[in-house]
């Protein structure tokens, strides 16, 4: 493995921990679904753009997942 993708896997951890500690913890607070959902994009644009080679892809295509990403968490957001 390279050194990029231990980092990144230390920071996939990381955020899942944070996440974790977030949920059971601050439950309470209706804050917390939106912090648990940024958190979670910034999981999924690490995975796609490190481990799904997105970052040598064309910038439409970025623009695409991160448009996607942003309406998603806004819908859920939304709903809840």
């Amino acid at each position: 493995m390279q050194k990029k993708d231990i980092y990144t896997l230390t920071i996939l951890i990381f955020l899942t921990i944070t996440t974790a500690f977030f949920s059971n913890y601050y439950s309470d607070l209706k804050l917390v679904g939106l912090i648990i959902l940024v958190l979670s994009g910034i999981k999924f644009v690490l995975v796609a753009f490190q481990f799904m080679e997105l970052k040598k892809a064309h910038n439409f295509w970025k623009g695409l997942i991160i448009t996607f990403l942003t309406v998603f968490i806004g819908i859920i957001y939304a709903v809840l």
